[in-house]
């Protein structure tokens, strides 16, 4: 990886993109040794509002917290995707969550996983799709190493979900690697 990548995790409240974005930055804090800052904004809804948070990492120094032109974008939300995926660099990675998202951006290529049915197959829990979708945005860029984003899980995964939360990161992973060998994105 080199200078900074701009990474935003964006959908509805409920859905664990806060602590997704958490996890991402320890991963690469904490587990890679990298640079990385953690923010995020949601609106006044507890469940179901816009949610939002933005990872930035580097091998240098970060002078500037926010995501400027994202080289990164998760739309878990058709909205998420409508209003973020237009601050998303030409050659950037569209990852979206088929089952929530239908329309894509004229022109733009997306990954298209069906993130939230792959965490009700692996874990019986839609809640997980934060951690699968971590899985899924790890495979397809490599933005950390797969030991960095496992241990941030474990060690940020509520007392007792552990491994639940290990599966959900594992459907993604694993998701991830059997499309790219495909050469597929869908």
């Amino acid at each position: 990886m080199r200078g900074r990548t701009e990474v935003r995790l964006a959908g509805e409240g409920g859905q664990g993109l806060l602590l997704a974005g958490v996890i991402l930055a320890e991963a690469a804090a904490v587990y890679s040794g990298l640079n990385a800052v953690q923010t995020q904004s949601y609106g006044p809804e507890a469940r179901g509002g816009a949610s939002k948070s933005e990872v930035i990492i580097s091998e240098e120094e970060i002078d500037y917290p926010k995501v400027i032109e994202a080289d990164i974008l998760l739309a878990m939300s058709q909205e998420a995707c409508d209003r973020y995926a237009g601050n998303l660099k030409r050659e950037g990675t569209l990852i979206i969550d088929a089952v929530q998202v239908t329309r894509l951006p004229l022109g733009r290529a997306a990954v298209q996983a069906p993130i939230t049915r792959m965490a009700e197959e692996a874990t019986g829990r839609r809640i997980t799709a934060n951690v699968v979708a971590l899985g899924v945005l790890v495979g397809v860029t490599g933005i950390v190493p797969r030991q960095a984003i496992e241990a941030a899980v474990r060690a940020r995964a509520p007392r007792g979900t552990e491994e639940m939360n290990c599966k959900a990161l594992a459907a993604g992973l694993d998701w991830a690697a059997r499309h790219q060998s495909q050469g597929a994105a869908a």
